[in-house]
């Protein structure tokens, strides 16, 4: 204990005054601990928890990012195929109705020449009578001129109906 003292005394260390000093280390100590390192000691623990929280919830968005990006890689795969689907049955209803058209085209346009050859018959056997008419009426004025005479209703008939049988022969 001498060599203590003999260092004390060397540096100008007095016992009452290192007692009291060591007494208010502890004493600032004790206040520092309970008022200011508690609540940093507190404010650090709480930060760390904080991060450490961080980190889960991190790594938790990026599974679910990891699992939304195969769920879209999915759906837009789905969507494709589905569009895929979709353009192949508007092709083949667009060709139907193509189809469609075209026949429903044709049966108009054989329509319209059926029409046609119709009109065309009736207006041939409209001439045909018409010329008929024509015929007898010339064969029978021609034949008045030829024989002078007049003639009578009975050979008007006879000579129309002579006339209608060689022009249908």
């Amino acid at each position: 204990m001498e060599i203590v003292q003999q260092l004390f005394s060397q540096f100008g260390v007095t016992w009452p005054k290192f007692i009291a000093q060591t007494i208010i280390f502890i004493i600032v100590y004790w206040v520092l601990n309970k008022y200011a390192f508690g609540p940093i000691v507190n404010v650090l623990a709480e930060r760390r928890r904080r991060i450490a929280e961080a980190q889960e919830n991190a790594e938790k968005i990026k599974q679910q990012l990891a699992a939304a990006d195969a769920r879209y890689k999915e759906i837009l795969g789905q969507a494709d195929v589905e569009a895929k689907a979709l353009i192949d049955e508007a092709r083949a209803s667009a060709e139907a109705v193509r189809e469609k058209r075209v026949q429903e085209a044709i049966g108009e346009a054989e329509g319209v020449i059926r029409k046609a050859h119709e009109s065309i018959e009736q207006d041939r056997r409209k001439m045909e009578a018409e010329v008929k008419s024509a015929m007898v009426g010339l064969v029978a004025a021609t034949t008045t001129k030829v024989t002078g005479k007049i003639l009578t209703a009975d050979d008007q008939k006879r000579l129309n109906d002579e006339t209608i049988k060689e022009i249908a022969a």
